[in-house]
């Protein structure tokens, strides 16, 4: 069920000072009533809206116009917010309404909140980036966040009016068909030279394996002659005792 109220100054998408709306009982409770921009719309509520009209006429009139004396000192001023991103621009983070809001403060001195900062979703890329600043309902100031990786970047980035990636990006595109197809032709060359040096890198590996097992089999060869005479030896000694002592018998 909606909930029923009078707004006691202008609400972005609602309505304007004195008027009756309804919206959803938690965007009440939690917002328009705490902050003061709205009242219940009782009978009693709506009776002393009527009789202090001209005083809240009064008032708002005022904060308006201090509004657009701060509103000065924000003009197109550009807010450098560094912040770790990777090669491609993506942010290791975010930059949220609360961090634009407290650079916003230190770079004009005016005191500006969370709340007044109009921004959907935080930011996840490095650039620029126009964002509005309400003031007071009635007065936003536009001013530009640059965010980047490093001071320096964000100096290049004011200056050219373009995110680094972007300018990269566009850089690639403008090249000539020449300088495409001289980078294809070099990147073929390397491409083969590489393959080369992997086929070589290859035989030369094989040759070393051959190589080993060439001498493997050598001494396999070796140790097995060497076994074959040591045998025969053997035999030829042992033949060479039993005459020895046939003969010793014969005597």
């Amino acid at each position: 069920m909606a909930t029923q109220v009078i707004l006691l100054e202008r609400v972005e998408k609602l309505g304007n000072m004195g008027e009756v709306v309804n919206v959803k009982p938690g965007y009440a409770r939690n917002f328009l009533l705490p902050q003061k921009k709205a009242l219940r719309a009782s009978k009693e509520n709506i009776a002393y809206f009527d009789s202090q009209k001209k005083v809240l006429e009064a008032e708002n009139e005022k904060r308006k116009g201090e509004a657009a004396k701060l509103a000065k000192k924000l003009e197109g001023v550009k807010l450098s917010i560094i912040r770790a991103a990777s090669e491609s621009g993506h942010l290791y983070g975010s930059v949220a309404s609360r961090d634009i809001a407290s650079e916003a403060k230190t770079v004009s001195g005016v005191e500006v909140s969370r709340s007044m900062v109009d921004l959907n979703q935080n930011f996840k890329e490095i650039g620029l980036f126009p964002v509005s600043i309400a003031l007071h309902p009635e007065v936003k100031v536009e001013v530009i966040v640059n965010i980047a990786r490093t001071v320096e970047e964000a100096k290049i980035q004011s200056e050219t009016g373009k995110a680094l990636v972007a300018a990269a990006a566009e850089e690639v595109v403008e090249e000539t068909p020449a300088d495409a197809e001289e980078a294809l032709a070099e990147a073929l060359e390397d491409s083969a030279l590489e393959a080369e040096k992997e086929r070589q890198a290859e035989e030369a590996e094989k040759e070393a394996e051959e190589a080993v097992k060439a001498e493997e089999r050598a001494a396999k060869k070796a140790e097995k002659e060497a076994a074959k005479a040591a045998a025969e030896e053997a035999i030829a000694e042992n033949e060479a005792a039993e005459e020895s002592a046939e003969e010793a018998k014969a005597e």
